[in-house]
C-alpha cells in the first residue's frame, strides 16, 4: 500500500528551509493575482453600470425626439389650415376658392401620412372582416351578399400594414323581406 501512496503523492523537497519560503512566495503571488482580478471585476462592474445608465439616457432622448421628423412634416399642413381660415374670414374670398384650398390641404395631409406609412383602407364592397372593420349597423341590401360592407361611416387606416384604426362600417344582412314578408330597414349590429 505504501507504493500506491508514493505514486499518488508527489515527492516533496528534502530541504525543509526552502519549503516555507517557496510557499510564502506562491501565497504572495496568488494574493496579488486575486487582488488584480478583484480590481478588474470592480472596474468591469462600474463600466457596465455606466453603460446601462448611458443606454437608458440615450433611449429616453430618442423617445423624446422620435416624432420630430413626423411633426416637421405636419407643420406645412398647419400653416395651410391657418391660411385657409384667414382666407375664409376675408370678405373677398369666394366659396370655391376656400373649398379648393381645403382640398389642397387634405391632399398635403394625406401625402404626409403616406410618407409616415399610413394608408387608408378600402372597405366598401369588401367582405366584413372584424380585424379590419367595426360594424356599427346591419342593413338589408338587395342584391348584395350577406356580410359585405355596404357603407363606410368612418375611414380606417393601416400603419405599415397593421391596423391603426378600424373602419366603422354598415354591413349587409340577408333580406328578411323574403323570409318574413316585412320591409327592408336598418338595425343595430348584434
Amino acid at each position: 500500500m505504501e507504493q500506491n501512496l508514493e505514486s499518488v503523492v508527489p515527492a516533496t523537497s528534502k530541504d525543509s528551509a526552502d519549503t516555507p519560503a517557496v510557499q510564502d512566495e506562491a501565497l504572495t503571488a496568488k494574493a496579488q493575482e486575486v487582488e488584480r482580478l478583484q480590481d478588474r471585476l470592480v472596474r468591469l462592474q462600474a463600466e457596465f453600470d455606466n453603460y446601462k445608465k448611458r443606454m437608458a439616457r440615450e433611449k429616453a432622448e430618442f423617445l423624446k425626439f422620435a416624432t420630430e421628423g413626423l411633426l416637421l412634416e405636419f407643420l406645412p399642413v398647419l400653416d395651410n389650415l391657418e391660411r385657409a381660415i384667414a382666407s375664409a374670414r376675408a370678405e373677398t374670398a369666394s366659396r370655391e376658392a376656400v373649398v379648393a384650398g381645403i382640398e389642397m390641404i387634405v391632399r398635403l395631409f394625406r401625402a404626409t401620412l403616406e410618407k409616415a406609412g399610413v394608408k387608408p383602407m378600402d372597405a366598401v364592397e369588401k367582405p366584413f372582416d372584424p380585424s379590419l372593420h367595426q360594424a356599427v349597423a346591419q342593413v338589408e341590401a338587395p342584391g348584395v351578399p350577406d356580410h359585405v360592407v355596404v357603407e363606410e361611416i368612418q375611414k380606417g387606416y393601416l400603419l405599415e400594414g397593421r391596423v391603426l384604426r378600424a373602419a366603422m362600417v354598415k354591413v349587409s344582412r340577408a333580406s328578411s323581406q323574403a323570409a318574413e314578408g316585412g320591409t327592408a330597414g336598418e338595425g343595430a349590429c348584434e
